[in-house]
């Protein structure tokens, strides 16, 4: 039986959220595997049994469990953020020669990083909203990056991974207060011109059979927009499946697939768009997104019928077919 290393916590600010999304997938993990929760912490890792707390070793791969030393065979990476989510630990894997079933290294990386992701996906006509990056609080006036983008407009930490750090600013008084706090959870930070229209967002996968698109969710929020606490704490309303038309419906599905093969994704992603004027246009894309009890992919699936055990049992056939 393979023994999966199930990677989840991290260094950024949704540490709890991955330890929740690393849960729900252990309750529902393929019996054919064997998996054990990777704690990365930044005081160090470790893999937790009961009260017990057995250290990983990054250069062997392996823990000093209760029944002597065991190696991983295969890594599922679940951390919301730096050091998985933009691709660190699958590089460590790499170099290591354990398998993995994440998206790799340079589509972890590129997908992670909002200012890149989406400037790659504009040169290929994929619609995405206009945007000025910032390496620095003093790179740009108040006045040059209201006049270049208008109001309301989005102010987000470009490398973070993180649903923290992001502003909806609406007044020009607030756009430096917006800045300070992008600039708390990243090292640079995008601002992007404001989208009026449907959002919705979609969860993808490769099966045996070939892409997967899952029933669309439709966000409603009682927040400025889909921020930390619209997500996480119940303040917006996530309908599955979207009240679109069948034929919008289509055009986000065929755009989510264009998205996944253009950045080579693998595993699940889940690909946020707003609908402007019928014209889906991608607001960021995550390749690992939230999967707690409550979040969106897990109702997705439930939606599609298909069970998460099937699901991940779907994901490792493809993955490991591969290998």
């Amino acid at each position: 039986m393979k023994l999966v290393g199930l990677f989840c916590g991290g260094y950024s600010s949704e540490f709890e959220i991955s330890l929740k999304s690393a849960q729900t997938i252990m309750d529902n993990f393929p019996k054919e595997f064997e998996v054990v929760p990777v704690h990365v912490t930044e005081s160090g890792w470790f893999v937790p049994s009961g009260e017990e707390k057995f250290p990983f070793s990054i250069e062997s791969m392996s823990f000093a469990g209760k029944t002597g030393e065991r190696k991983i065979d295969i890594g599922l990476i679940y951390i919301h953020g730096n050091p998985g989510e933009n691709g660190k630990i699958q590089a460590l894997l790499d170099m290591k020669g354990i398998p993995y079933v994440n998206s790799n290294a340079l589509a972890s990386e590129l997908s992670f990083d909002k200012w890149y992701c989406n400037q790659f996906l504009s040169r290929f006509g994929i619609p995405v909203a206009k945007s000025l990056f910032l390496k620095s609080r003093q790179q740009y006036s108040s006045d040059e990056i209201l006049s270049e983008l208008g109001l309301p407009c989005f102010v987000k930490p470009s490398d973070s991974g993180s649903s923290f750090g992001i502003s909806k600013v609406s007044q020009a008084e607030d756009l430096q207060n917006a800045l300070d706090k992008a600039f708390e959870e990243g090292d640079t930070v995008v601002i992007e011109s404001f989208l009026k229209g449907t959002e919705v967002t979609c969860g993808i996968y490769r099966s045996p059979e070939g892409l997967v698109t899952l029933p669309l969710t439709e966000i409603v929020t009682e927040n400025d927009f889909f921020d930390y606490e619209a997500k996480y704490l119940g303040q917006s309303q996530e309908i599955t499946p979207a009240r679109i038309p069948d034929a919008i419906r289509n055009k986000v599905w065929e755009t989510s697939k264009d998205v996944y093969n253009l950045l080579q994704l693998k595993s699940i992603a889940r690909i946020d768009f707003m609908v402007v004027n019928d014209i889906p246009h991608v607001i960021e894309v995550n390749t690992t997104p939230g999967f707690s009890a409550a979040s969106l992919v897990p109702q997705m699936l439930a939606e599609a019928g298909i069970s998460i055990t099937d699901f991940w049992s779907q994901i490792f056939s493809v993955e490991l077919t591969k290998k």
